[in-house]
């Protein structure tokens, strides 16, 4: 079992299936009482059942207070509630501003309420479970892009603010990962995720493995490192080579 998560108060956020359920299973395999958090109440129960966890389901937005209540002290935080908010800048403003509550004002306001205790401690660990879209882009999904462009600079914020203070923050970026969230994303999905998309455990995998590491940026796909790069180099090729798939996209829709 890994010592710095075995016997840790952990939350999950989203974890009635997907990511969410693989990281929760995960981190009860390894030792740490874990709270299963998801909208959906019986899925949450599911999990927390087959975990030996503790289920408070509701909004993501509003668990601190209750997951403190269940566990004593929360010291691993996982934000990884989402919504895969497809559409262009003409989708409704109601769309954008469930992406932006879900994606990123969530993770915003999970580390207000948590971060005054961990400071005090000198120890807390906050995952964000952003995607390869918050580091590169996805086509088809200006909200989705844009909220996890911002969960990102959030993560990245918290990690150079608090890391001399004992905070912990990493944030996952993988690409396709076979849950409902990919299946939802149709056509564009099709075209870009699916064929290299991993299974949850597999995004569980990376991040244990960059917790023993101590890294920030977890890439379950090794792949997004290379394009990354590529986007700072270069912006224009890079553009002009997602400019290429969004083009292929449209053409065969």
């Amino acid at each position: 079992m890994m010592q710095a998560v075995q016997g840790a108060g952990v939350v999950v956020t989203g974890a009635g299936g997907g990511i969410g359920a693989a990281l929760a299973r995960r981190f009860a395999a390894e030792g740490a009482r874990v709270v299963v958090n998801d909208l959906d109440a019986d899925r949450a129960r599911a999990v927390a059942e087959e975990i030996g966890g503790i289920a408070v389901p509701g909004d993501a937005a509003t668990i601190v207070d209750p997951a403190r209540e269940a566990l004593g002290t929360v010291d691993v935080y996982c934000a990884n509630a989402g919504v895969a908010s497809g559409g262009s800048e003409a989708a409704d403003e109601s769309v954008w501003q469930l992406a932006w509550d879900v994606n990123v004002m969530a993770h915003v306001r999970a580390a207000h309420a948590l971060l005054p205790d961990w400071l005090e401690r000198g120890s807390g660990r906050f995952v964000s479970t952003v995607s390869a879209a918050g580091l590169l882009t996805m086509i088809g999904a200006a909200p989705y892009s844009v909220t996890k462009h911002g969960a990102y600079a959030f993560a990245e914020w918290l990690s150079l603010t608090y890391r001399h203070r004992g905070i912990k923050v990493h944030a996952i970026c993988p690409q396709g990962v076979r849950t409902d969230m990919l299946a939802a994303t149709g056509s564009a999905g099709d075209l870009v995720l699916k064929p290299t998309a991993i299974e949850p455990a597999d995004v569980a995998d990376a991040l244990f493995k960059g917790i023993a590491e101590d890294r920030f940026l977890i890439l379950p796909h090794p792949e997004v490192a290379e394009f990354y790069q590529a986007r700072a180099a270069d912006p224009d090729r890079w553009l002009s080579g997602m400019n290429h798939l969004q083009r292929k996209w449209e053409a065969a829709e």
